[in-house]
Parts: C-alpha cells; structure tokens; sequence
C-alpha cells in the first residue's frame, strides 16, 4: 500500500493527529491546572507519544491485513505476485 494512502487512512482515523507540539501543550495545561508536576511532564510527553507511535503501528498493521485481505476476496494479484511472475516471464524469454 502506498504511504500516500497509509497516511490518508491513518490521518482519517485521527491516529497521526497528535503531534509532539500537541503533546507539549497537553502537559502545559496540565501542569497549570494542577492535575500533573512540573517534574513530570517531560516523562508525560515521552510516553504519550510512545503510546501515540505504537498505536500507529497497530492501526496500520490492521489496516494492510484489511488491504491484502480484500485483494485475496477480489483475486487482485499483490506487488509480490506479480513481481515473481515477471521473473518467471523474463527467465523463461531467455531460453
């Protein structure tokens, strides 16, 4: 699947929508109502884009096995299929 179409679904999806900037201004505020320490907040940021990335990896992992998945159901070839079918043309046009 191109990355052009990963990132669409993704961004769709709200997955690629927190930003380290976001993230930043999350622990801002949290700090300044009280609800997080001053001492914490690097920590806070840290792991909310750890969780933030791994989320992302999931949700595109799911989204390629949708992918290849629909091309099995629909009987459309993948890149891999038809790359060895060519080596396979190109080899046999040798003899």
């Amino acid at each position: 699947m191109s990355d052009l179409v990963k990132k669409t679904i993704l961004a769709s999806l709200g997955v690629l929508s927190l930003s380290r900037e976001k993230a930043e201004r999350l622990a801002k505020d949290l700090v300044k109502r009280g609800e997080l320490a001053k001492t914490e907040e690097a920590k806070f940021v840290k792991d909310l884009m750890e969780r933030a990335e791994k989320s992302r990896i999931e949700a595109e992992k799911r989204i390629e096995k949708i992918v290849e998945k629909t091309l099995i159901k629909l009987n459309i070839p993948t890149r891999k299929e038809l790359d060895a079918l060519k080596a396979r043309v190109d080899k046999l046009s040798k003899k």
